[in-house]
């Protein structure tokens, strides 16, 4: 049974990896997908794998790191479905990498701009409509470095520290408007721009670091996120679920 029927999710960062297996896991539970993506051709590609197998979507060009751009996102989103019932706040970046010291303001603000005020500027906006619909559910991509440090990312390790800590506050404003917000804390992961920048070794060195020892897929990913985003989850709400094959357990 498809555990998202009738519902309207948007997924920001949809074009790529994580994010596209979440906007097509969405579609085959059954909801109409907004795909959101700074990189409009890859948004497009996404829709067309979605639209292939028989689901619904369409392709939003959206720069996360824009609250204009969020609030534009959703008008669009509701002008075309006319609610909200769920949405992945998914789109980031890595950095540069180099320790604290070295990190320049304009590269530290570039990363603080999408990963941190990205997804409160996309909270904000969902979390708005979400109340004229009646509820809703809400999953924030944070990351393992949301809880453990990643040496020479000290934005990245910031900002995903302070996604998880913004999802909780949200939770708890808005457990008794029947939305609920959860976090979801990524490992290793395999996708086109892991395996493009590292080597066989460098691959086989990273999967080590997880008790599981390989890298996590995609798919791994986007089946958490659509548990969370159901009603199958439904007294589930300011969690931080790690998903990272026991990376962070030691």
């Amino acid at each position: 049974m498809a555990s998202l029927k009738n519902k309207v999710a948007l997924v920001s960062g949809a074009g790529s990896g994580i994010g596209r297996a979440i906007a097509i896991s969405y579609a085959q539970e059954g909801a109409k997908v907004v795909v959101a993506d700074i990189n409009e051709e890859h948004a497009v590609e996404t829709v067309k794998l979605i639209t292939d197998t028989g689901g619904e979507a369409i392709a939003v060009k959206a720069d996360s790191s824009k609250a204009e751009e969020s609030k534009k996102l959703i008008d669009e989103v509701v002008q075309r479905f006319g609610r909200l019932d769920i949405a992945c706040n998914n789109a980031g970046m890595g950095g540069p990498a180099k320790p604290t010291a070295e990190y320049e303001p304009e590269e530290w603000d570039q990363v603080i701009d999408l990963n941190l005020n990205g997804v409160f500027y996309a909270c904000k906006y969902q979390l708005a409509q979400m109340e004229k619909n009646g509820g809703g559910s809400i999953v924030n991509i944070a990351s393992i470095h949301g809880q453990v440090a990643a040496p020479n990312s000290p934005a990245y390790t910031a900002s995903k520290h302070a996604v998880v800590g913004l999802t909780k506050n949200i939770a708890i404003e808005y457990a008794q408007k029947n939305i609920r917000c959860n976090a979801v804390g990524p490992g290793y992961i395999e996708t086109p721009l892991l395996t493009a920048n590292l080597n066989e070794e460098g691959l086989k060195a990273i999967a080590a670091k997880s008790a599981i020892n390989r890298l996590g897929t995609v798919q791994e990913v986007a089946d958490l996120v659509v548990f969370l985003s159901s009603d199958k989850s439904s007294f589930t709400t300011g969690a931080y679920i790690i998903t990272d094959g026991g990376y962070t357990a030691v």
